[in-house]
């Protein structure tokens, strides 16, 4: 995470000013406030037209970045005509400047119910949201005024479901006036959150006061933060006119970065890798150790320490990815899981031999808090049948055959209405009434999926949905049903969590002694991959 401060308030200072107080006191940022200002509007303000240029090269210079700039208008009023106009011109600043995010600001308005503010909120977002994809900008909605309900502006974002929209998180706003906590506000918004704002409060007199000295919970915010891996910006909100005592920048600012940097220096994950016996290679967690990480974190952090050393080499197939590649892929497909109406809990099937598809469907099943459910290769009929009903499986991921068991023709027969069906369209089958979609790999099959035309659907759902629900995945989720062998009678599914099999495959890495040295020739699916 990083520091930055908003420049509300703080009239008279020059953007050099403020550059030089922001290098002093260690902070990366500074988030615009107001384009109607002197900065924007006097022929020699620093973000004047021909000037820009020269103070967004200043800035690289100086290790600063403008994080956001803030549109002020009220975009809920209905004044289409000024809000457009504002709205317009923050996303040309944005562009020229490299700015990521412009803020939209929806506050209160007597005239105006709830309801009427949302509405006209959305219509504006519609008016704006090609724009801002165009020219590269995320239009972040605040969480204050109607939206300090954030379960409300979670709907909104699933409903535009774009990459190009986002969540600015006024921690105030939420704590204070929307009785929120930290707890609940990122449980609906999850990886939305693409930027933060912070002030504190006395809860009793509702005065403004330092970060740490009113009742803002600063602690369990940050604690929310980490558990989404967010790692954007956290600007201060501090305008002079609060505290008449205190209008020095530097001592406001000091006091602000000194506070928050005891949660920052906590929540920097150690990176300390260790060696194998040869100390020829690198692993990432202590052997003999049982660790608290689900399958999506396991991942997350290979690709933290080894983003472009090969996960899988495929040297009979056209399939060579580095960890980073892979979770890319994995991102990809579980997007496509959500978009078919996986959720967290329902079952997927791979019925497959050792195929990338496998290791792709399981990893982003399991991301999205869904239960992969693993099928036997020499099924036939009566078990597949037996296994689908049983275990309710919802999406099944398989490929046409292996030896002497058909799966496409096995399918068919149990359910013949998938000939009848779109590609698309949910499957409702008489003999497996909960399965609703089928997905073929390197073959097609009549009403099916082919695996890499379901991509496609990914583009359906923002990549931070995915990432909110890999956040709420615990260590204790079931993550995988196995069915024993049926020996004694019909097989049992066995619930599998991410605390079982990811230190079952840690275990085993840890008695083979498996680096970043060594490379395994995987004959059939396995999950203790990431130990490499």
């Amino acid at each position: 995470m990083k520091l930055s401060f908003s420049t509300k308030g703080w009239h008279g200072i020059s953007f050099d000013g403020f550059c030089d107080v922001a290098n002093d006191i260690k902070l990366e940022g500074i988030e615009l406030h107001n384009i109607y200002n002197d900065l924007f509007s006097d022929s020699d303000g620093a973000f004047y037209t021909y000037m820009a240029g020269a103070t967004v090269r200043r800035l690289f210079e100086r290790g600063l970045s403008i994080p956001c700039i803030d549109t002020i208008s009220n975009m809920g009023d209905g004044d289409d005509e000024h809000n457009l106009s504002e709205i317009s011109y923050c996303l040309s600043i944005a562009e020229s400047l490299h700015i990521p995010f412009v803020r939209i600001k929806v506050r209160e308005n007597d005239a105006l119910s709830e309801n009427e503010i949302v509405a006209n909120t959305s219509a504006m977002i519609e008016k704006v949201l090609d724009t801002a994809a165009k020219k590269g900008v995320t239009l972040l909605l605040e969480t204050s005024g109607a939206f300090c309900n954030t379960g409300k502006l979670r709907e909104m974002l699933d409903a535009f479901a774009s990459d190009n929209l986002g969540a600015l998180w006024d921690m105030y706003s939420t704590f204070f006036i929307g009785n929120e906590s930290s707890e609940q506000t990122i449980k609906n918004l999850g990886a939305y959150v693409r930027h933060v704002h912070i002030k504190d409060a006395d809860i009793k007199t509702g005065e403004y006061c330092l970060i740490g000295e009113g009742d803002l919970p600063v602690a369990d915010m940050m604690l929310a933060l980490r558990s989404v891996n967010y790692d954007g910006f956290i600007s201060l909100e501090w305008d002079p006119v609060w505290c008449e005592e205190l209008d020095d920048i530097e001592i406001i600012l000091s006091h602000y970065v000194n506070y928050i940097n005891q949660f920052l220096s906590r929540s920097k994950t150690v990176s300390s890798l260790y060696s194998n016996r040869a100390h020829t290679g690198k692993f990432v967690w202590q052997k003999e150790s049982l660790i608290d990480e689900t399958f999506p974190q396991v991942l997350d952090r290979m690709v933290e320490e080894f983003p472009d050393q090969y996960a899988f080499k495929y040297t009979t197939l056209d399939y060579t990815r580095t960890y980073s590649e892979f979770r890319d892929d994995v991102d990809e497909f579980a997007r496509t899981l959500v978009a078919l109406g996986v959720r967290p809990g329902m079952k997927v099937a791979i019925w497959a031999s050792n195929v990338p598809q496998w290791y792709i469907t399981f990893w982003a099943t399991v991301k999205i808090g869904a239960i992969l459910v693993t099928v036997n290769t020499a099924y036939k009929i009566r078990e597949a049948e037996y296994l689908f009903r049983q275990s309710d499986t919802h999406t099944l991921v398989m490929i046409k055959g292996y030896r002497d068991s058909d799966y496409e023709g096995i399918m068919n027969e149990l359910c013949p209405e998938i000939a009848q069906k779109k590609p698309d369209e949910p499957l409702h089958a008489r003999r497996l009434p909960f399965l609703r979609n089928v997905i073929t790999v390197d073959f097609n099959m009549k009403g099916a999926l082919r695996f890499e035309d379901s991509l496609a659907l990914a583009n359906k759902v923002p990549k931070e949905e995915i990432l909110r629900l890999a956040a709420n995945v615990k260590k204790d989720d079931v993550c995988n049903m196995q069915y024993t062998s049926g020996t004694t009678g019909f097989p049992k599914g066995v619930m599998l969590t991410h605390y079982n099999i990811v230190n079952n495959g840690k275990c085993i890495g840890d008695r083979m002694d498996l680096s970043t040295a060594d490379r395994m020739m995987i004959q059939v699916p396995m999950f203790h991959c990431f130990g490499m």
